[in-house]
C-alpha cells in the first residue's frame, strides 16, 4: 500500500532522481521561474520551499545546509540575499504552479513553477526611429 506516499519516482533511479531535483531547484531559484512538467513541479516544490525557508532563518548553519544540497554558490547567494528577506513574513506558500499547454513533441503535461511575487512583466517595446537619415 502506498499510504503517506507523496512523491513519485519520475521514472529514474534514485541517484537520477535525486539529482534532477537538486538541478530543478537550483535552476529554479536561480531564476525565479521554471518551465517544466507537471510531475517534476510538484516534486521540486517541497524542496524549493524548504530552501526559502532555510534562507529566511539567515543563519550559517542554515547556509551550509543549503549549499550542500544546491549546486551553485552564486544561487544560494541570491537565495539568502534576495529571495529569503522578500519571504520573511510569508509562513509558507512560497511558491506556485500554473498549468501550461501540453508539449508538443510527447504531449506531457507542461507545467511553469514560480515564486510568489515575481508576476511576468512584458519588456517595453523599442520604438523605432521615425527621422530619415541625414545625409542624400
Amino acid at each position: 500500500m502506498r499510504h503517506q506516499v507523496k512523491k513519485g519516482k519520475l521514472g529514474r533511479n534514485t541517484a537520477h532522481r535525486r539529482a534532477l531535483l537538486r538541478n530543478l531547484v537550483t535552476s529554479f531559484l536561480e531564476r525565479e521561474r521554471v518551465r517544466t512538467t507537471l510531475a517534476k513541479a510538484r516534486s521540486v516544490r517541497p524542496v524549493a520551499e524548504k530552501m526559502i525557508t532555510l534562507a529566511k532563518r539567515n543563519t550559517l548553519h542554515a547556509r551550509r545546509q543549503a549549499l550542500a544540497y544546491m549546486t551553485k554558490e552564486s544561487a544560494v547567494k541570491k537565495l539568502f540575499d534576495e529571495i529569503g528577506p522578500r519571504f520573511t513574513e510569508r509562513p509558507g506558500g512560497y511558491t506556485r504552479i500554473v498549468k501550461l499547454d501540453r508539449r508538443a513533441g510527447d504531449g506531457a503535461e507542461m507545467a511553469m513553477l514560480e515564486l510568489v511575487g515575481s508576476e511576468f512583466k512584458k519588456k517595453a517595446k523599442k520604438k523605432k526611429d521615425t527621422k530619415k537619415p541625414a545625409g542624400k
